[in-house]
């Protein structure tokens, strides 16, 4: 459905009932843009979109299909990128992933939300407070939508740090409050934010560079847009300070991605001990039951043998014979224990 659209012309934002009219007031103004916001678009919504803008009926297919992979690739004058947002839940320690997919291009940018909440909101409300951020245009729509994204990487980051600490601590603490369970359950969190966060490294890249960071050429052969992916040495819609700017984003994105993957090898380290510390307890449980067994065997063993009221059997008419008996078994057991403690079996 549309969620929103605007037209930002001489730093003032006012909503538009059609596409064509807000498009035809954008390009009225040396800086106004139109803004549409879509979410969970059909197919009727998106391909009128469309219709009036250019975008490349291949982005218009992946997007409407979803579940892609992390890019940024160009299509002629306009950036297609398909960013995943990320949502940290501190009560179940849980990661949730959206999908945030951009169309940026001249007078443009189209948004398009699959799932969770993402930055769109908060990035409408920047662009309409700050005046720097309106006069940017549609650039600095997709960089204050990438800072954001990037933002909440770090943020969920830090969340991860805390929960690999306490899982660490929890490992090698002797009351053994940790599980496999908890640990493969962050793991699998760690493993969602760095399929989140990897794959945008090198397009953004790219774009910092001043290239494309596309996935590949494709052939322009249908309506809607003019070049391929991947092509020329730099892209209108990005200029130098566009790209001079998305270099913190690039900073905080590289160092967020070590770290997940080092929470990730962490992560398989701490499960392996775990596990190694899980078999050598049972190892400890199997040698003092083992013990136990082996006490307990010996006065079974002579009770038994005196129980079998045989006729003629040693010490049977003995007046000592029974104490006998019984200080003898308690002796052996006694000796056994002190054995098996000296041992460390018990």
């Amino acid at each position: 459905m549309i969620v929103d659209l605007s037209t930002y012309r001489d730093g003032t934002r006012s909503a538009a009932d059609d596409l064509p009219s807000a498009l035809a007031t954008a390009r009225g103004s040396e800086d106004g843009f139109l803004w549409l916001s879509l979410e969970d678009p059909t197919a009727e919504e998106l391909g009128r979109a469309a219709a009036d803008l250019p975008l490349h009926h291949l982005a218009v297919e992946d997007a409407l299909a979803g579940h892609q992979r992390p890019k940024v690739e160009h299509y002629g004058d306009t950036v297609f990128a398909v960013l995943k947002v990320l949502s940290y839940f501190d009560a179940t320690s849980t990661v949730e992933t959206g999908e945030l997919m951009l169309f940026v291009g001249d007078r443009f940018v189209v948004t398009v939300r699959r799932g969770g909440t993402g930055p769109v909101d908060d990035v409408r409300d920047l662009v309409q407070r700050d005046p720097r951020w309106r006069h940017r245009g549609p650039r600095g729509v997709l960089h204050a939508v990438m800072e954001r994204v990037v933002r909440e990487y770090t943020r969920i980051d830090g969340e991860l740090e805390r929960d690999v600490d306490e899982v660490e601590e929890q490992v090698f603490s002797p009351d053994r409050s940790s599980d496999a369970e908890r640990i493969y359950s962050l793991k699998r969190e760690v493993l969602e934010v760095r399929r989140a966060a990897a794959p945008l490294v090198a397009p953004l890249q790219a774009l910092v560079a001043g290239g494309r960071g596309g996935s590949g050429e494709v052939p322009d052969d249908g309506p809607g847009a003019e070049g391929s992916p991947g092509e020329g040495p730099g892209h209108p819609v990005l200029d130098e300070q566009s790209r001079f700017v998305l270099r913190d984003v690039l900073d905080n994105l590289t160092r967020t991605v070590e770290h997940v993957e080092s929470y990730d090898r962490l992560l398989t380290d701490i499960l392996n001990a775990h596990l190694a510390q899980v078999s050598v307890r049972q190892n400890d449980d199997m040698r003092k039951i083992s013990a136990w067994a082996a006490i307990a065997a010996v006065p079974t063993l002579v009770a038994g043998v005196y129980g079998m009221n045989f006729q003629h059997m040693p010490e049977l008419s003995w007046r000592y014979g029974y104490p006998a008996c019984v200080l003898a078994m308690v002796g052996i057991c006694v000796g056994l224990y002190r054995t098996f403690k000296r041992s460390g079996w018990l």
